[in-house]
């Protein structure tokens, strides 16, 4: 895939101002439906969802792949439901990249 810096660097800045803090509670039919990725807290979740907004098949299966990136587990949603947790969170459709940063 071929890369355009300049037009990531703008793709990187809507990303980002399109990014919040949001509730769990406000997540979970999201989550039911099978639409939440959870980013690692090690990783640039605005750079993920700019590699998935670009459809970087590689660099997505890649992250897969070394557990940077995976599906919303149903012990984790439990988690977050019980301790009303707030987590940052992107749509990039059909996905909802989410993340919980250490405090």
């Amino acid at each position: 895939m071929t890369s355009n810096p300049e037009k990531d660097e703008v793709l990187y800045a809507k990303i980002n101002l399109e990014t919040a803090q949001i509730p769990w509670k406000e997540l979970e039919r999201f989550f039911a439906a099978g639409r939440i990725i959870s980013v690692d807290d090690s990783v640039d979740m605005i750079q993920v969802a700019t590699l998935m907004a670009n459809d970087d098949a590689k660099a997505i299966s890649d992250m897969l792949e070394n557990k940077q990136i995976e599906r919303v587990t149903d012990g984790q949603a439990q988690i977050w439901s019980e301790t009303d947790a707030s987590l940052w969170a992107v749509v990039v459709r059909p996905w909802i990249l989410v993340q919980q940063r250490a405090n």
